[in-house]
């Protein structure tokens, strides 16, 4: 049996050593790269909860960007960004919540109110397709277990399932407190359909 000398074999075992040691690294940046990719593109569904506590002394809150599926800081009087606000006495108790959108137009339509929460689920699953409603400026008197349309500037739709809301008078405001959860479905392409679930 050949043996190699000892200073040769002590060099290929270090050189081979060392090679997987790159390669294992190369990996693990490869995966750590690929892992930590964050998509900033548009999402067509998800969960959203929104409130109308202000950022800056301009008054500018956070709203629901429906094409894009983001939470975006509404400036400059954006289009189809859905804000919650309160509706409220001079004494401030709110008497409703209401969406509101810089869409000059008609924009939401209530499709319904349900009972519970899981009757308010199996209709938001089942709204696959609807005909053209009679839309409204704002979305008036929201509450949980409701189902929203919402029009676009564009013409495109979204359904919104309000799981909750919630308002209270906070001291370091000037209005009430606001907030609402919402499960949406956004139809890019126009149609009065959404895919089933």
């Amino acid at each position: 049996m050949y043996r190699f000398p000892r200073d040769q074999y002590t060099a290929t075992g270090t050189q081979n050593h060392s090679m997987k040691r790159i390669a294992l690294s190369i990996l693990f940046i490869l995966l750590a790269l690929t892992g930590c990719k964050k998509n900033n593109g548009p999402r067509y569904s998800g969960t959203m909860t929104i409130n109308n506590e202000a950022v800056d002394q301009n008054y500018s809150v956070y709203g629901f960007s429906v094409p894009t599926g983001q939470k975006v800081l509404n400036l400059s009087n954006q289009q189809d960004v859905i804000t919650i606000q309160p509706d409220f006495d001079v004494n401030y108790n709110v008497r409703r919540l209401f969406f509101a959108s810089n869409n000059l137009e008609n924009s939401y339509f209530r499709f319904g109110q349900y009972n519970d929460g899981t009757s308010a689920s199996q209709a938001f699953k089942n709204l696959t397709s609807f005909t053209n409603p009679e839309w409204t400026q704002m979305g008036d008197t929201i509450k949980a277990n409701q189902i929203w349309l919402f029009k676009t500037s564009e013409e495109k739709y979204a359904k919104l399932l309000i799981i909750s809301t919630f308002s209270e008078k906070r001291a370091n405001m000037p209005f009430p407190y606001a907030e609402c959860t919402f499960e949406w479905v956004y139809q890019p392409d126009g149609s009065l359909t959404f895919a089933v679930e």
